[in-house]
């Protein structure tokens, strides 16, 4: 059984956590389903071949563990109670994944299509912006780098480090 931390979540039972194996939306929509909900929506991210003019072969995610985790669950009572949505699935992939794969996935169920669509979009900005998770990509030129100039504790400086992006 692969290893997945469950928070609980203001009065939920979906699941909301960092998940070194494999992610599906499809799945987190099973878990937030309800019969009284109008609407699911879902949202998968996915790991994409080119990113800013160059030719991605894989990414790896680092976290903080028991920070990301308290994060996506302040993230989620955030959304549950700012749009009225049912229930709030929500799992980010750590470690190397190659392209196609899902890096994160959301789902929401709500008694009606706005509020489930605008809770998964606030959902999907905030860990952009608050989620203690670091992206490192690989490319097809044997270089690598972090983006948006944020290298994880414990990684070294030289190595793989932030550059400065231009625009192609």
């Amino acid at each position: 059984m692969p290893s997945f931390r469950q928070c609980p979540v203001a009065e939920s039972g979906a699941p909301v956590g960092i998940s070194e194996y494999p992610i599906s939306a499809a799945a987190l929509a099973v878990a937030v389903g309800a019969t009284a909900s109008g609407a699911i929506v879902t949202f998968e991210g996915r790991v994409r071949v080119r990113n800013q003019g160059r030719t991605v072969i894989r990414l790896h995610y680092e976290s903080y563990d028991a920070m990301a985790d308290e994060v996506l669950k302040e993230i989620v009572a955030e959304a549950r109670n700012r749009f009225g949505v049912g229930e709030i699935a929500v799992r980010h992939r750590s470690g190397s994944l190659e392209i196609g794969e899902v890096a994160v996935a959301i789902a929401a169920s709500a008694p009606h299509r706005a509020a489930a669509f605008d809770s998964v979009r606030y959902v999907i900005e905030q860990i952009k912006t608050r989620l203690p998770i670091w992206k490192r990509e690989d490319y097809e030129d044997g270089s690598s780098r972090w983006l948006e100039g944020a290298v994880p504790p414990g990684a070294s400086d030289g190595d793989a480090a932030p550059v400065a992006e231009t625009s192609a």
